[in-house]
């Protein structure tokens, strides 16, 4: 059977992203490997030594990978836009821990409320740009 995870580019603040999810999130970071340390030195851009060229957060049995878009590759990243990650918690007092602290220097788009399918329900993207979806209590499929 597939498993279906995320991958996010980032500007530059890869590393400093990663580690904030891994605390958040009580996550477990597996990885995080520069341009610099790839095995193959042509894999290192110009400019890219310290980027980040891979890093990997264990939360709750799944990943969510991520890197850092190196100097001259296209445009470099996109606004995330067209999409959110999910976070689903037992409780609501758990998703309202968790989305107070992603909120830190982000913005809030729906504050955390009751709704018709979870006793908490809020949406926020972070200060690093990336959008989540948190919900806590009792959950339809």
């Amino acid at each position: 059977m597939p498993v279906l995870d995320s991958y996010l580019f980032f500007d530059g603040n890869c590393a400093e992203a990663m580690r904030f999810y891994e605390k958040t999130l009580g996550g477990k970071l597996e990885t995080v490997m520069t341009y610099g340390e790839s095995p193959d030195p042509a894999h290192c851009p110009t400019g890219a030594k310290d980027l980040v060229m891979h890093a990997s957060v264990l939360v709750g049995g799944r990943r969510l990978m991520a890197s850092d878009v190196p100097p001259g590759m296209g445009e470099g990243p996109k606004p995330m836009a067209g999409f959110a990650l999910s976070l689903c918690y037992e409780s609501a007092a758990e998703a309202g821990k968790v989305f107070e602290a992603l909120r830190q220097g982000g913005k809030v788009t729906m504050p955390m409320q009751k709704t018709f399918w979870a006793d908490s329900f809020g949406m926020l993207t972070d200060r690093f740009g990336t959008p989540w979806m948190v919900s806590g209590g009792p959950q339809a499929a």
